[in-house]
């Protein structure tokens, strides 16, 4: 702690975590451990499956591929310092460490958030122009769309990451979260910052409006073209495609929504750890389960990998 006039300083922060040790909440750990687990195998096997199987090197794949990496970015950043944490009861984190934390956890959110919108225009332009989807989706837009996705990510993290952690904290060092998410934390702040939290929830609305937006239009024309082809097996493909992006979209875009496009007077601690953990733990490890059981590229990819290694092992 730093002395300063009449106020503590704080040097680092305290958090407090999801659970307790009641044996009803080591039960919940263990089953989050589960899930972190099946959503690092999940996620790894996509993006092996994506770059070793040719079949899969097309647009819509090249992007799940970086869907899955950022997922898999997104719960290493949260669940072993969580993790870590319980087990040893102690929460103890350093500004440092919670900024870069915030850092991480904002950038792959914002992300997510526009990849998820390029994967909508990637299927309107699958579906509604297929004679010019290649030339539009070429290998050079797909990785500009990518790199414009971290580029939006990258600015917002440090935006928030960089004016959260300018605050002066004093008093309590305890954040009633099991991460440094950028709401619990400002609750700590001794200084007035109604002016900054109006600017991130401005901020915060229009990073998932803007690609919500996107998506929601792509959609709708998409739907519009679908019911007009003439082929019903062309209909069900398209549908069973769209329906598996729209299914991680509306987990995604829904949790998000709950946690940053409502005004800070009505978030609750326990409320903000409940939705935080939908979209960092839950979200992440469904994502690979939807796109695989859905999709019949996917399931022929992981057959494929099985055959040969079924071959090698004899």
């Amino acid at each position: 702690m730093a002395l300063m006039g009449n106020k503590t300083f704080i040097s680092h922060f305290i958090l407090l975590g999801l659970f307790t040790h009641s044996p009803l909440h080591l039960l919940l750990f263990s089953i989050i451990m589960v899930m972190f687990l099946v959503a690092l195998s999940g996620n790894g096997l996509m993006i092996l499956l994506i770059n070793i199987d040719s079949r899969l090197h097309i647009p819509m794949y090249f992007f799940l591929s970086w869907l899955s990496l950022m997922d898999l970015m997104l719960i290493s950043t949260i669940v072993p310092r969580m993790a870590i944490d319980f087990l040893l009861g102690s929460g103890s984190i350093s500004f440092t460490g919670c900024g870069l934390q915030i850092l991480f956890f904002v950038t792959l959110l914002g992300d997510e958030c526009f990849l998820l919108a390029f994967m909508a225009y990637d299927r309107y332009v699958a579906i509604s122009n297929p004679l010019r989807y290649s030339v539009v989706m070429s290998r050079r837009v797909c990785w500009l769309m990518v790199a414009w996705s971290w580029l939006f990510g990258l600015v917002d993290g440090l935006i928030q990451a960089v004016f959260t952690l300018r605050f002066p904290y004093c008093g309590s060092q305890e954040i009633d979260h099991f991460f440094c998410e950028v709401p619990a934390v400002l609750k700590l702040a001794c200084a007035d910052t109604s002016l900054y939290e109006t600017m991130i929830y401005v901020c915060c609305v229009l990073m998932l409006l803007l690609p919500f937006s996107v998506i929601s239009a792509s959609y709708l024309r998409i739907l519009l073209t679908v019911l007009h082809m003439r082929s019903a097996e062309g209909r069900e493909k398209a549908f069973a495609t769209c329906s598996s992006h729209m299914a991680v979209v509306s987990l995604f875009y829904g949790a998000a929504m709950i946690t940053y496009m409502r005004p800070q007077a009505y978030h609750s601690s326990r409320q903000d750890k409940v939705v935080s953990a939908f979209y960092t733990m839950i979200t992440p490890m469904l994502n690979p389960l939807i796109y695989s059981l859905r999709n019949k590229e996917v399931a022929g990819a992981f057959r494929k990998l099985l055959g040969k290694y079924t071959c090698c092992a004899r």
